[in-house]
């Protein structure tokens, strides 16, 4: 690979605040050398939005599930369900699920339970499952230690912002870390440290977008391109060059999501 390519991992390219300029944002991306994106489910429902944005864009491909913060709302669909709607060929995994305990801890046994089937769903598609986490930490790695005993699993916890705990136990279990514009926050130490202990095949970047803009952006609404700036930080953490990253997080997520 000889440009120093990229790949956002996680955004989330159906939400309305993207509509107004919709196409110039995948060209900022592009002329960043950003070369693939993966946008992220986060309602099953509301699946058809993503289902036309991957089948427009080759280099756009998608996920199915439902985030843990629309757990409640989305009891219904089943393994078999999420089994269907993944045999789309342009979709690359399952979720965005989990767990999130920050605003809503009574929506708890709900949310366990939705991210079971997903799990379930995840381990028979042989796709790898994105997983959610905060404020979670214990029922997390209960439920991933639990999982992976029944029936083995593939994924990334996304966004990592965790305890160090959890990422060791993560990468125990044979996952994927991936950070985002956190890192370049200036209270954000013991997610930096996180970074430097995992292994170079286990990393990824991602923008979360329209969520987390990145310092220098930060504030502002969030986009692929600035994926950048994450794998910037990532390789200044690491005290390695921006090819070096660019290499690892792009073979990564090639490997991973199988694109």
């Amino acid at each position: 690979m000889g440009k120093d390519f990229l790949i956002d991992t996680h955004c989330h390219l159906d939400f309305d605040i993207f509509e107004e300029d919709f196409d110039s944002i995948i060209k900022r991306a592009t002329d960043r050398d950003i070369i693939k994106l993966i946008t992220i489910s986060t309602q099953i429902s509301k699946f058809k939005k993503i289902q036309n944005i991957i089948e427009k864009y080759d280099h756009i491909y998608g996920t199915i599930g439902t985030h843990p913060m629309n757990a409640h709302i989305e009891t219904e669909y089943t393994e078999n369900d999420l089994m269907q709607l993944a045999k789309h060929k342009k979709i690359v995994a399952i979720g965005e699920c989990g767990l999130d305990y920050y605003r809503d801890e009574d929506t708890k046994e709900i949310q366990k339970k939705v991210f079971r089937t997903h799990l379930d769903a995840s381990s028979s598609t042989k796709l790898p499952v994105i997983i959610h986490n905060r404020s979670s930490d214990l029922d997390m790695e209960k439920i991933l230690v639990d999982q992976m005993k029944k029936k083995s699993f593939n994924g990334v916890l996304h966004c990592f912002s965790s305890s160090k705990r959890l990422a060791e136990v993560g990468l125990e279990l044979g996952l994927y870390l991936s950070f985002s514009g956190i890192i370049t926050f200036k209270n954000a130490n013991d997610i930096r440290d996180i970074v430097k202990i995992v292994p170079n095949n286990r990393i990824l970047v991602e923008t979360d977008s329209p969520y987390l803009s990145p310092v220098p952006n930060r504030g502002k609404r969030n986009e692929p391109r600035n994926v950048w700036y994450t794998a910037n930080e990532l390789a200044n953490i690491r005290n390695i060059d921006f090819k070096e990253v660019s290499k690892i997080t792009t073979e990564n997520a090639l490997r991973l999501f199988n694109i």
